[in-house]
C-alpha cells in the first residue's frame, strides 16, 4: 500500500472516531434533556394538570395549551403524556371525562371531582416544601454556575 493511499485510510480512520465521539456526544446530551423532562412529566404533571382542571372543564390538548402559556412556552407537555394521565386520573375517580358530543366522541372534556379537589389540595401541601427546597437548590445551582 503506498504512503498517500495508506494516510487517506488513517484520516478516513480519525474522522470516524471523531463522528463517533461527537455522535456520542449528541446521545448523551438527548438522553439529559430527557431526563430532565421526565421530571416535570412525572414529578409535576399530575398536580399540574389537577390544578389546570380546578380552574375550569378542559379537554386534554388545552391542558397541555394552558401550561404552555402559564409557564410562557418553557414547558408544553405532550398529549401523548397527558391523556394517559387523564385516563389514570380518571380510573381515580379524581377526574371525569365526558364527550361534548356522544355520538362522535371526537372530544372528551374532563372536570375536577369532590375527590379530585381533595387529592390537588393534599399533594398541595404534600409538596410545598419540596418545591420550595428544589427552587432553592437551582438558585444555589445557577449562581455557582453563571454568576
Amino acid at each position: 500500500m503506498s504512503g498517500s493511499l495508506r494516510d487517506v485510510k488513517e484520516e478516513e480512520r480519525l474522522l470516524y472516531e471523531e463522528y463517533k465521539a461527537k455522535l456520542n456526544e449528541l446521545k448523551k446530551v438527548q438522553q439529559e434533556k430527557e431526563a430532565v423532562g421526565q421530571v416535570f412529566t412525572k414529578g409535576l404533571l399530575p398536580i399540574y394538570a389537577l390544578y389546570i382542571l380546578s380552574l375550569g372543564p378542559t379537554n386534554g390538548n388545552d391542558i397541555s395549551n394552558k401550561i404552555g402559556l402559564r409557564t410562557n412556552g418553557a414547558w408544553v407537555p405532550s398529549t401523548g403524556g397527558i391523556y394517559p394521565l387523564l385516563k389514570k386520573l380518571e380510573k381515580q375517580k379524581l377526574v371525569e371525562g365526558q364527550w361534548d358530543d356522544t355520538k362522535k366522541k371526537t372530544q372528551k372534556v374532563y372536570k375536577l371531582t369532590e375527590d379530585g379537589e381533595k387529592e390537588l389540595e393534599n399533594k398541595k401541601e404534600l409538596l410545598r416544601d419540596r418545591i420550595e427546597q428544589s427552587l432553592e437548590v437551582f438558585k444555589m445551582i445557577y449562581q455557582d454556575l453563571y454568576e
